[in-house]
C-alpha cells in the first residue's frame, strides 16, 4: 500500500488528507497546529498503516515559514514514521498552485488544498526533503538572520546617504574617503553646521580625523581639505531644516552601528556552530566560516541533490530559455525562483573567491567583457554558477580544496 498525506498548515490548525496509490481519498480531518495535534496526526497515520504492508509513505506540506516548521520537523524525526520509511517534503507554494491549475472547478478551501498536496506527492515530482540534522536547522536560522541584517544595514546606509546629500550635496563626490568609517561617522555625530566646518582650522579638522580614525588615514590633511572643499561648494539649508537633518543623520548612525554590533554577534555564533560541523569549504581561498555556513545551511546534506545542476537550480542560478520557432533570445533574465539565501551566499562567496583564485578571476573577467550592459552582475552570477561545481565536488567527496588540476584528475 502507498500512503500519501497532504497537509495544509495555518497558524492554528492543520487540514489533513490521506490518499492511497490509486488517488482514492481515505480520510480527511483537522488537528491543531501544536504538539498534541501533531501527535494525533502521527497516530492517525500509524493507525491507517497498521496491519498493512507500506510500500511508500510520503507526507507533504507547503513552506509557510514558521507555521510549517514545527510539524515538518516533528513528523520527520518521529521514529515510528521513520520505521515505515516515511519521508517528509516541504514544497514551494507556487509549485502547488501551478499543479492545482490542472484541476477544473475546484474551490479555494483548505481541505481541497490538502487534497492537492497529497495528489502532488502521488505523482512523484517532488522537491527536496527537509533538512535532516538539527545542526543544519540551527545554522540556517543564524545565517538567514545575518542575511536580513545585512539587507537592513544596506538600506540604512542608502537612507543615510540620501539625507547626507541634503546636508552637503557634494560630499560623496569631493571626499575621497569612506563615508561610513568611524572618523566620518563621529564627525557627523558632532552635528557641525556647514559654516562651522568651513571655518574650522584645517589642522584642527585633520587632528579630529587622525584621532577618531586611530591614525588609519594615510593623509588626514588631504581628507580634511577635501571635506572643506565639499562643504564650501554645497547649498546652505535653513537652520531649522539643517537641525532636523542632523538629528536624522545621528539616528541613522546609531542604527548602523547597532546593526554592525549585532552582525558581529551573529558571526561569533556561526563560528562556534561551524566548529562542530565537518566540512571542507573553508579550505577554499576566500571562504571563511560565514560564507561556508550560509552555503551549507541551505544545502544541508549534499546527498539531497543528484548533482551540481540541481543545486544551481535550487539556488535560482539559471536563466530561462525563450524560444519561438527558429528564434532563440540571447538576452534573458535570471530566474526569480529558487532559494534566495543560498543564491546570496553563493554569489557573495564567488565574489570573494574570484579575488583569491586566478582561475575564477579570469573567468569573471572573460564574462565581464562579453556584454555591454549588466556586466558585473552577469559576470558575478556566472562565476557563482561555476563555483557551485566546486562546492558540490568538495562536499560530495569530503575533500579539501586543491588547485584545479588535482580535482579534475580525481573526477
Amino acid at each position: 500500500m502507498h500512503l500519501f498525506v497532504g497537509l495544509d498548515v495555518s497558524s492554528f490548525d492543520i487540514k489533513v488528507c490521506f490518499l492511497n496509490g490509486q488517488g482514492e481519498q481515505l480520510q480527511t480531518f483537522t488537528v491543531n497546529n501544536d504538539l498534541p495535534g501533531a501527535t494525533k496526526l502521527r497516530d492517525e497515520i500509524l493507525n491507517t498503516a497498521r496491519d498493512k504492508s507500506i510500500g511508500k509513505l510520503r507526507i507533504g506540506l507547503e513552506s509557510t515559514s514558521v507555521y510549517s516548521f514545527h510539524p515538518s520537523m516533528f513528523l520527520h524525526h518521529d521514529e515510528s514514521l521513520r520505521a515505515l520509511g516515511g519521508q517528509v517534503f516541504v514544497m514551494n507554494p507556487r509549485q502547488i498552485a501551478n499543479f492545482k491549475k490542472s484541476y477544473n472547478d475546484l474551490d479555494k478551501t483548505d481541505e481541497i488544498d490538502a487534497f492537492i498536496i497529497a495528489d502532488y506527492l502521488r505523482f512523484g515530482r517532488l522537491p527536496m526533503s527537509i533538512v535532516k540534522e538539527e545542526q543544519y536547522v540551527a545554522l540556517q536560522q543564524l545565517t538567514r538572520a545575518r542575511y536580513h541584517l545585512v539587507r537592513q544595514i544596506t538600506q540604512e546606509k542608502q537612507r543615510f546617504l540620501q539625507y547626507l546629500s541634503y546636508k552637503c550635496n557634494t560630499f560623496t563626490e569631493e571626499v575621497d574617503s569612506s563615508v561610513f568609517g568611524k572618523a566620518m561617522m563621529d564627525l557627523f555625530l558632532e552635528s557641525y553646521s556647514l559654516d562651522e566646518l568651513s571655518n574650522m582650522p584645517l589642522d584642527d579638522l585633520a587632528d579630529f580625523l587622525r584621532t577618531k580614525g586611530k591614525n588609519r588615514f594615510p593623509d588626514p590633511t588631504y581628507v580634511a581639505n577635501s571635506i572643506q572643499k565639499a562643504v564650501r561648494s554645497s547649498y546652505r539649508l535653513d537652520k531649522v531644516v539643517e537641525d532636523s537633518i542632523d538629528t536624522i543623520l545621528a539616528t541613522s548612525i546609531t542604527l548602523i552601528r547597532t546593526f554592525e554590533i549585532q552582525k558581529k554577534e551573529l558571526k561569533k555564533a556561526i563560528e562556534r556552530l561551524m566548529k562542530g560541523l565537518p566540512q571542507t569549504l573553508q579550505t577554499i581561498p576566500g571562504i571563511g566560516p560565514v560564507f561556508a555556513a550560509g552555503i551549507i545551511a541551505e544545502i544541508g546534506p549534499i546527498e539531497r541533490f543528484e548533482d551540481e545542476t540541481k543545486i544551481a537550480k535550487y539556488a535560482g542560478l539559471y536563466w530561462r530559455k525563450h524560444q519561438s520557432g527558429r528564434f532563440t533570445a540571447d538576452d534573458t533574465s535570471l530566474s526569480r525562483n529558487g532559494n534566495q539565501y543560498l543564491r546570496y551566499y553563493l554569489v557573495e562567496a564567488a565574489n570573494s573567491v574570484r579575488r583569491q583564485i586566478p582561475e575564477y578571476g579570469q573567468y569573471y573577467a572573460k564574462k565581464y567583457q562579453e556584454v555591454p550592459k549588466h556586466q558585473h552582475k552577469r559576470a558575478l552570477v556566472l562565476t557563482a554558477r561555476k563555483f557551485v561545481r566546486l562546492v558540490d565536488a568538495l562536499l560530495r567527496k569530503n575533500q579539501i580544496y586543491t588547485p584545479k588540476g588535482a580535482i579534475i584528475q580525481e573526477a
